[in-house]
């Protein structure tokens, strides 16, 4: 019989350990959820007007205001806005978006993007973006 000195038998059970439960919490889809980042927008928008930032594109139409991700959801690509055709394109393989809605107009993406929560205000700041 093999002896095992006390340090080893601990590492050797811990390692155990982290063996049999990591499939399952991998299975039951076990993450650590992310903390909300607030994005405060101190400027008021036009009417009918859309603000771009680096993660998103809010917009702001008809007394109704909402923000969409800018990733692509086929391969994690910057989407551009074209204006006139009221649109977002993925400049990697062209995928369009509903810019009101966030729907996949034309492939190769599957999902539509993420539809941020917003809140606008009265004050500044005038909106408030939760990613």
């Amino acid at each position: 019989m093999i002896l095992l000195s006390p340090k080893r038998r601990i590492f050797l059970h811990s390692l155990w350990i982290f063996v049999l439960f990591y499939p399952i919490m991998r299975f039951i889809g076990y993450t650590i959820p992310k903390k909300p980042v607030y994005v405060k927008i101190a400027a008021p928008l036009p009417v009918g007007g859309y603000q771009l930032t680096s993660d998103f594109i809010l917009f702001d139409r008809d007394d109704n205001c909402w923000a969409l991700s800018r990733k692509c959801t086929h391969l994690g690509c910057k989407l551009h806005y074209s204006e006139t055709r009221e649109i977002l394109e993925c400049p990697c393989h062209q995928s369009q978006f509903n810019s009101s809605t966030g729907e996949v107009v034309k492939g190769p993406a599957k999902r539509s993007l993420t539809l941020l929560p917003v809140e606008k205000r009265e004050t500044s700041p005038y909106y408030i973006v939760t990613t």
